[in-house]
């Protein structure tokens, strides 16, 4: 195995801060870590140079910030004309990353959803009115603006499309650049408690830990995620996180599938756990 991780701005032979402790943790296992300048990724730069200080080798996993699936396509590329075969291959790096590469499979575990082609008004439209009534959140392929709520994420049951235009129009606006997709709409339901993040590799859950929005709360001792297996194993992807949520019901939900290069790790769970787990 092989670590990929962001370098540090300031200096570029040192991992990035955030990641310096998973870093650490993989070389004292014994596997070889190597830095990629993430700027050069996003900011339009050359690929081959962002991996320029990236050795050859095989089973090579991204620990690092987000990347748009076209920037993790290019630095795939790049990798492989250097000889580096990614665990994850850009085509699943999508499927893990952007909702409806995942939504059909796991559908019976989370919130009814559909999605808009692209961010016009007019595609907007139309999957509202394929969503038909109750309220709804909005996000696109790859996020939310939960942190705006009422003005951005949460769509009222009487807003009408006029009135739900409104609120994608600000989440488009608020999301810049960095909107991924369409809109996505999805029927609010009612959760109780913090979400918990589940780490799936090969299609087996191997750690389970707080989501790090709310690193302090714990996953309760007795959670059982057996129900959710098949319909994870099903995606057949090499490394994804669930974040799951309990139902005022009290059923677990599945909120949220991501690829797992790009999935933080809570502060609470030790970077040897995370190591440990992708070396299997």
């Amino acid at each position: 195995m092989l670590l990929l991780v962001p370098a540090d701005v300031l200096r570029p032979r040192r991992p990035d801060e955030h990641f310096a402790d998973e870093a650490q943790a993989a070389r004292y296992a014994g596997i070889e870590v190597a830095v990629v300048d993430h700027d050069a990724l996003t900011g339009g730069g050359d690929p081959d140079q962002a991996v320029g200080r990236v050795p050859a080798g095989d089973d090579a996993v991204y620990r690092g910030w987000m990347l748009r699936s076209e920037q993790y396509t290019a630095m795939a590329g790049a990798l492989t004309a250097r000889g580096v075969t990614l665990r994850t291959t850009p085509r699943d790096y999508q499927r893990g990353h952007e909702l409806p590469g995942w939504y059909d499979t796991i559908r019976e575990h989370t919130p009814d959803t559909v999605w808009s082609d692209g961010d016009g008004r007019e595609s907007f439209a139309a999957a509202y009115e394929e969503w038909g009534s109750g309220p709804a959140v909005l996000r696109d392929f790859t996020k939310s603006m939960k942190h705006y709520w009422d003005e951005a994420a949460y769509i009222p049951a009487d807003a009408g499309t006029a009135g739900a235009w409104g609120i994608a129009a600000r989440m488009r606006e608020l999301r810049g650049d960095d909107f991924t997709g369409g809109f996505v709409i999805r029927r609010f339901e009612s959760f109780s408690g913090a979400e918990v993040r589940t780490w799936w590799i090969g299609g087996e859950c191997r750690l389970v830990t707080a989501h790090p929005d709310t690193d302090a709360d714990l996953p309760p001792a007795d959670l059982d995620v057996s129900a959710f297996a098949p319909a994870i194993r099903a995606l057949d992807l090499p490394f994804v996180t669930a974040d799951l949520v309990r139902h005022t019901d009290g059923r677990w939900r599945i909120v949220e599938i991501g690829d797992g290069q790009v999935s933080d790790r809570p502060r609470s769970t030790p970077a040897e756990d995370l190591i440990t787990a992708l070396i299997g």
